[in-house]
């Protein structure tokens, strides 16, 4: 069985820089990479939910493959991790493979969500056939049922796997269930890397021993988080409590404003636009835009935000 090393510390889902009409902008790739470092976040989730990978086509994933691995080279400290996941096993295959051509650290797989695993065993067979396509590179799952609509437990899925794919390293947990979640970090003596997922209970994961965390809301307010980390690894939990209820109202403003389109706002907000969603998903519009700004500023924003 391979070991790769446990993530410690933020890692981001960058937003896809686009132009105004929808193109990809990779340009401000560097940049973005560079603000990431600036504010002490180690790696990087691409082309995930926060990254539109399921609004891409398979060549534009690539591109912005490409772009974070020329962006990170010679950082052997920044993890990039690939999102391969989607409907097509083929095509995450192919996506798997290039991910290791390019040098990544690792990659994610996450369920098919149109013709979905009815049981552990189908989705073990799937992760087994993506991982084979880039076996020297960190294979992650990436639990996150609400999306797509595949409620197999993870502990099933590590039970049902069983140690049979030698570079499954761990699961991107972006679910409530802290019963399961807890029983995979336990599972085969600690073996597997949990990274949670969840921003908004970041700090019930700390609870449970778990200081990897993958989220959108670390773009633009890393400082925040890992000043909670630092409370709680002190003992200092009614400050811990204080800044995750800080990190809640953050993304209580996404709610508010549409969603996760709004991540793009926040991005624009500290000096980084990263241009607009693509279709399905509504922006903003100016008026909305600037009651964001105003209630941004109403819950200290500025204090809070990555530099």
């Amino acid at each position: 069985m391979k070991r790769f090393e446990r993530l410690e510390g933020l890692i981001a889902a960058p937003f896809t820089p686009m132009h105004e009409y929808g193109s990809l902008n990779l340009d401000i790739i560097p940049d973005y990479y560079k603000l990431l470092k600036r504010n002490k976040v180690i790696g990087a989730f691409i082309n995930g939910s926060t990254g539109e990978g399921v609004s891409q086509t398979g060549e534009e994933k690539k591109q912005v493959i490409q772009a974070w691995s020329e962006a990170t080279k010679g950082d052997s400290e920044f993890k990039v991790i690939n999102l391969v996941g989607g409907t097509s096993l083929a095509e995450s295959v192919e996506m798997a493979s290039f991910s290791e051509e390019m040098g990544l650290f690792g990659i994610a797989y996450t369920s098919p969500y149109y013709f979905k695993p009815a049981t552990a065993r189908v989705l073990a067979d799937c992760c087994t056939q993506v991982a084979a396509a880039a076996p020297n590179i960190a294979f992650y799952y990436y639990h996150i049922p609400v999306l797509t609509g595949c409620n197999v437990t993870m502990l099933d899925l590590l039970n049902t796997v069983n140690g049979s794919i030698p570079n499954f390293a761990g699961i991107k947990y972006t679910h409530e269930d802290f019963m399961d979640f807890l029983s995979c970090i336990y599972q085969e003596g600690g073996r597997y890397d949990m990274l949670w997922g969840r921003d908004e209970n970041m700090l019930s994961a700390l609870a449970l021993g778990s200081f990897g965390a993958v989220g959108s809301t670390f773009n633009y307010a890393a400082p925040l988080y890992l000043d909670m980390i630092e409370a709680f690894k002190r003992g200092e939990l009614l400050k811990a409590r204080d800044l995750q209820k800080r990190s809640i109202d953050i993304i209580r403003l996404l709610g508010k404003y549409g969603g996760i389109t709004v991540g793009k706002a926040y991005m624009k907000l500290i000096g980084l636009d990263c241009g607009k969603f693509r279709l399905p998903l509504q922006n903003m519009s100016p008026e909305q835009y600037e009651s964001f700004s105003k209630d941004v500023a109403a819950i200290g924003f500025d204090e809070l935000r990555s530099v």
